[in-house]
């Protein structure tokens, strides 16, 4: 079976700002990806749980998708305004896929 690299890209982001960031990955030519909830972490700040929270604003997602190695450099271009002033974390890495014609 025939394996092709990728990147795997992983993007913790403020919930509000989630909508931004996908439209920037479709606007891109990003063809698929996921949008995760998370429940909680630990970050510079310290512990953080999403229970209790009320509001949209307080929230984290996970954006995660895959893209062919050579499209890595202008994607991160793109996509590197949107966390400048917001809580965010960017995470590659190599991965192998079947049906590369999908990405």
């Amino acid at each position: 079976m025939e394996m092709h690299d990728a990147k795997r890209i992983e993007i913790m982001i403020e919930q509000i700002m989630e909508k931004r960031l996908t439209d920037l990955l479709i606007e891109n030519g990003v063809s698929g990806f996921s949008v995760l909830p998370v429940r909680g972490g630990s970050g510079r700040s310290g512990q953080w749980s999403r229970q209790g929270q009320i509001s949209r604003a307080e929230g984290m997602s996970a954006v995660v998708c895959l893209i062919k190695p050579e499209r890595l450099d202008v994607l991160l271009d793109v996509i590197l305004p949107v966390l400048e002033r917001h809580i965010g974390v960017v995470n590659i890495t190599d991965a192998k896929i079947l049906r590369a014609e999908r990405f």
